[in-house]
């Protein structure tokens, strides 16, 4: 049983870790090695000063379906960490954390979500007029999508987790 409880709790700093960078990173569309968008900027690589140059992404909707979502997310996987960490020490023998599965297969629902309205909508979201085509998803996207099994798996395990001492 602290085999479980110790890599349940890594699993999901290892999963709120990956919910981080995947939310605040850059790299959620790259249209060339140059020219990426994520949920917050659009950014050039400047080749002559050797640095990034970012405006503010065109909002959009969806795009803010997708931020809001993606932090909700990370906000529910921490209380979920918090809540847990809390159960841990007060809750009596023999007691399920419940309280801390939900809100991590909650975070699960959001990430989900999130990646899903990316998936669909990123003609409406990317607001470009350029083939779709000559970019790719990057790789905080593809983070994105890992967290959401890992959630959803992790908020399982929680709830048929029993406290033992």
């Amino acid at each position: 049983m602290v085999f479980l409880l110790i890599s349940l709790t890594v699993l999901h700093l290892v999963t709120l870790a990956m919910l981080l960078i995947a939310t605040l990173e850059k790299s959620w569309w790259i249209w060339t090695d140059s020219e990426i968008t994520d949920l917050w900027y659009n950014c050039f690589h400047d080749n002559a000063t050797k640095t990034w140059l970012c405006a503010s992404a065109n909002e959009s909707e969806w795009l803010q379906s997708v931020q809001a979502l993606s932090v909700l997310s990370v906000v529910f996987s921490s209380i979920s960490f918090l809540v847990f960490l809390g159960q841990l020490f007060t809750m009596s023998k023999g007691g399920l954390f419940y309280f801390t599965g939900l809100c991590q297969a909650f975070a699960g629902f959001a990430d989900f979500a999130a990646c899903l309205i990316f998936t669909f909508h990123r003609k409406e979201i990317l607001n470009d007029s350029r083939d779709l085509s000559k970019g790719r998803f990057g790789y905080c996207f593809i983070l994105a999508w890992l967290c959401v099994p890992l959630l959803l798996v992790s908020g399982v395990l929680y709830v048929h987790l029993r406290k033992k001492q």
